[in-house]
């Protein structure tokens, strides 16, 4: 398995999830309480360059992930995202899921959801 000595995700010590080729652990910048990242064990950098069977391990524990966190936050839904490459956001370049619990009243008018990645375009 390739892994890089100084990618603070290769070493899944925080693992609160796993299985093969993947695990989840909760994000040290949370943005909502209960924010997951869903993870390769591989090294790889972006999300187009998972394998598919890494991709489907990633997506079970994005699954696995949401039954804690409902029995466990109880949250009111969710948003799921992946930033790939620079321009998108991306700022480790270990590709990882964010798996986001929302709360009701966590912000005015939620409508857009992930289109606030670019605010002006959030709403419409």
């Amino acid at each position: 398995m390739m892994t890089d000595d100084k990618c603070p995700f290769c070493n899944h010590d925080a693992a609160v999830l796993e299985n093969e080729l993947a695990y989840a652990r909760y994000d040290i910048y949370a943005v909502s309480e209960g924010h997951m990242l869903i993870l390769p064990l591989r090294h790889v950098s972006g999300f187009f360059e998972l394998t598919m069977d890494e991709r489907n391990a990633v997506f079970e524990l994005v699954d696995q992930a949401k039954l804690l966190l409902d029995e466990k936050h109880k949250p009111d839904g969710y948003n799921i995202g992946v930033n790939v490459d620079e321009a998108a956001g991306q700022t480790v370049g270990h590709v990882h899921v964010h798996l986001i619990p929302r709360y009701k009243g966590d912000m005015d008018d939620p409508r857009g959801g992930v289109r606030g990645v670019i605010p002006d375009k959030q709403k419409y």
